[in-house]
């Protein structure tokens, strides 16, 4: 994970050195100048592991969420967006380019955007706006920002996960659960900083060009601890029933993440503490967001910006007795992820009920600003159901994960990871166990949700009976038309989705010989 912040001497270095190499076209520059004012300013706002049912407009009954809530009740919110992969780099890679992470091999932690592929934020660079980027990484090669964005600054993202923030002794069952100690105030914390730099930007009372800005958070993502009037704002008997620790038709990682972390150690009121301050993490990042908002209508900019409201992917919390996530986890608590939006001249408190993919927001933000893509993706505008639409009944969405046994090369090293290092039971699961994160290729329907495993166990659950994903019913007579509809259904989608063609053309002719 990558921190830091750049000077302003080393972006205009960057920015001078990718216009020589010619990475902007003379196009792109002219259509930058053509009246760019007139568009609309684009806001990304992403929390990262933030699990759409733990907010209240999506059903939770117990946190507080009142300015995500007002963000439903003023635009559009999708009710099922699907995470195209439950860990953060190859789901971002994957929302910025439309691609899934198998079309281009941006299935890992290390395999970031490359100069020459596609992003969002590229586009709208080149297209006349100005993209403001602070927070978290996790998606470009570190040296080419500057082709993505006008101002960036990482900020460093935390608590110490290596430990020495961790706050139970090494012996003591707690100590690879994520569960922190309350600490600091609502300003202390780097999303706090990154919210405020922001703000400034809107700030600016004169913007030459429309601008984008792009805030990847760190919240809610474990370790699992809050500004203490967060810590504890819910108490761990109020949390709903969590989803039980029961392995039976589970894939043998949901048991084996379970007892590596030390997790079969804890009570149940431990793992409903965790999911309490997990909420609390989240209504910490729902004030963040009203703070923004806030300054959004305070300085003018109320009928001239879109606001994106999503997350990468969720986050267990507790959930099957499980903290953090899995490559090759495919519930619900992992890929559903909130996506909500308003954009000017939207409907107000429209529900989306059909099944969107996370990656749509790529293909929405082009949409919005009028610029048109110049690579093959997958993604859809979501601008039709803003403006009130009903979503596609029949659309299926796609998740993937986990590795194939022959590429060690796509584990995290355990080598570089001393053993109290608060992901070491992972790491370690990962490069001993292989098998348990082979590779995985989801379909979801409105109703039936499919996920393959060539080398482990599959599961097929019928969500309309079994919502919380208990009951794994792949291979009962019961389903298997239904099941056999789905496999088909996914082929398809693998043939139409197994790579992508530039829009270029390479010349083909022979050149003149010239010899002697």
């Amino acid at each position: 994970m990558m921190t830091g912040t750049l000077t302003r001497r080393d972006i205009l270095r960057a920015s001078l050195t990718t216009m020589a190499a010619g990475l902007v076209s003379q196009s792109a520059r002219t259509r930058a100048n053509n009246s760019t004012k007139q568009r609309p300013n684009l806001v990304v706002f992403m929390p990262d592991q933030l699990r759409a049912e733990s907010i209240a407009c999506y059903g939770h009954p117990l946190v507080q969420t009142p300015n995500i809530d007002r963000l439903a009740r003023e635009g559009t919110r999708f009710d099922h967006c699907q995470c195209p992969y439950p860990v953060c780099t190859a789901a971002r890679c994957s929302m910025l380019t439309g691609w899934y992470p198998h079309t281009a091999g941006h299935r890992t932690v290390y395999n970031l955007l490359k100069p020459n592929e596609p992003n969002l934020f590229k586009y709208l660079k080149q297209n006349g706006y100005d993209v403001y980027w602070y927070g978290k990484n996790d998606v470009l090669v570190h040296d080419r920002f500057a082709e993505s964005a006008t101002e960036w600054s990482f900020m460093a993202d935390g608590p110490e996960w290596s430990g020495k923030d961790n706050p139970w002794p090494f012996e003591d069952r707690r100590y690879f659960t994520f569960l922190f100690k309350a600490k600091g105030n609502r300003t202390t914390y780097p999303d706090y900083a990154r919210v405020r730099a922001a703000v400034k930007v809107l700030e600016q009372r004169r913007h030459s060009k429309p601008f984008c800005i792009f805030l990847p958070l760190f919240f809610p993502h474990p370790p699992f601890t809050a500004p203490p009037e967060f810590y504890n704002m819910y108490s761990p008997s109020d949390v709903p029933p969590l989803r039980p620790a029961r392995f039976e038709g589970k894939p043998a990682f949901y048991e084996a993440i379970h007892r590596s972390r030390r997790l079969d150690k804890l009570t149940q009121d431990e793992f409903r503490q965790i999911n309490a301050v997990y909420l609390g993490m989240v209504s910490y990042t729902d004030w963040l967001l009203g703070e923004f908002l806030n300054a959004v209508d305070l300085n003018g900019h109320r009928d001239d910006t879109a606001v994106i409201f999503c997350s990468d992917h969720g986050e267990w919390a507790g959930d099957y007795g499980l903290v953090e996530k899995w490559s090759a986890g495919m519930d619900d608590a992992l890929l559903r992820v909130p996506l909500i939006a308003r954009i000017p001249g939207g409907a107000k408190g429209h529900v989306c009920d059909e099944p969107v993919e996370l990656f749509d927001v790529m293909a929405t933000c082009l949409d919005i600003a009028g610029i048109e893509e110049q690579h093959t993706h997958f993604a859809r505008s979501l601008v039709p159901h803003l403006k009130g639409s009903a979503g596609d009944p029949n659309r299926a969405v796609y998740s993937e994960g986990g590795y194939n046994t022959n590429e060690p090369h796509c584990f995290e090293p355990l080598e570089a990871f001393d053993t109290k290092h608060i992901y070491y039971p992972k790491i370690a699961l990962e490069n001993e166990s292989p098998e348990t994160i082979t590779r995985t290729t989801t379909i979801r329907t409105r109703r039936f949700k499919l996920a393959v495993r060539p080398q482990g166990t599959s599961e097929m659950y019928d969500l309309q009976k079994d919502p919380r994903e208990m009951n794994n019913v792949y291979g009962q007579a019961t389903y298997a038309q239904q099941q056999k509809d789905l496999e088909s259904r996914m082929l398809n989608w693998y043939v139409r989705t197994s790579d992508v063609v530039p829009f270029g053309r390479d010349d083909r002719s022979l050149p003149e010989y010239e010899g002697v």
